[in-house]
């Protein structure tokens, strides 16, 4: 059923204002669009609600029994729209993103508080999952946005590369490279490294660059997740070959994140959001604070 708002809003306001004329101006309207409105809505109902005289509007008592569900539907659709409207204004709202895991260590948080602190009513819900994961999170609609590590090109896809992350030798000293300046892939040769899921960009980059210098990777240690080579590493189990963002010097005692040459090999961080789409206010709040810092570095 079609509802006829314009409609019942003139009801209302004739109704409150007890003339056409004062309507016709608090609704910045005409007088005869004002009657057009009230003509349609009555056409449209069967009935009649104003009995209308050269001196005077009077509810008919339909109009009567009429009015108070009218004047309650006309303040919740203002009500509604003055949220939507407020929403817009402040980027409120809930976001939900989908990220790879790689990026919750530092810059995954630090973009969170400060969002939070730019905008303290918004929710965030966040999926974390493989670069594959996140792609498929927004295409199906599941997160608005997705932080992944940049792939294949897929139409359906709109990409913003956020800044390129290149991949750094880390160990804890006492290690026989731990005092280098820099290592180069030459350099992992007999070197007990501690190996990333086969699903990860980082493992990709990893063993094709080994593969070329003929080193093969010790399988005794195989790991899910960044975080997870990166406690082992701290715990002197192995060393690791892993992305810059995911560590910082200090942050572990005795942990070292060294400069991998020879080649420097980057993974390129994008921002992912479904081609075409209009995002909502929260998620376009986060777009544009992403954009901030992309343009900072």
């Amino acid at each position: 059923m079609k509802i006829d708002f314009d409609g019942v809003q003139a009801f209302v306001a004739v109704a409150e204002c007890a003339s056409f004329s004062r309507a016709a101006r608090e609704l910045h309207i005409t007088q005869t669009a004002l009657t057009r409105r009230i003509q349609k809505l009555e056409a449209y109902l069967g009935l009649r609600l104003l009995d209308r005289t050269t001196r005077r509007v009077d509810l008919t008592v339909v109009g009567r029994e009429f009015l108070p569900r009218a004047r309650s539907l006309v303040h919740e659709m203002t009500s509604s729209v003055e949220r939507l409207k407020d929403m817009a204004r402040a980027g409120r709202g809930l976001l939900t993103l989908a990220c790879i895991p790689s990026m919750t260590t530092h810059v995954l948080p630090e973009l969170l508080r400060d969002y939070g602190r730019l905008h303290p009513d918004n929710r965030v819900r966040l999926l974390d999952g493989a670069s594959a994961e996140v792609r498929d999170a927004v295409l199906a609609g599941r997160a608005e946005l997705g932080i992944a590590v940049q792939g294949e090109a897929q139409a359906e896809l709109a990409e913003t590369v956020l800044f390129a992350d290149p991949l750094v030798f880390i160990c804890r000293a006492p290690h026989p490279l731990h005092e280098r300046a820099s290592v180069t892939w030459a350099d992992m040769r007999g070197v007990e490294l501690i190996g990333v899921s086969s699903f990860t960009a980082t493992r990709v980059f990893m063993d094709y660059q080994l593969a070329r210098r003929g080193i093969r990777l010790d399988r005794g240690h195989e790991v899910q997740h960044h975080a997870t080579a990166l406690n082992l590493v701290a715990a002197g189990v192995g060393a690791a070959i892993l992305p810059a963002s995911t560590v910082r010097e200090g942050d572990r005692a005795g942990v070292r994140a060294i400069p991998l040459t020879g080649p420097v090999v980057k993974r390129r961080v994008v921002l992912l959001r479904r081609q075409g789409a209009s995002l909502s206010p929260a998620a376009a709040a986060f777009a544009e604070l992403l954009r901030g810092r992309r343009a900072g570095r």
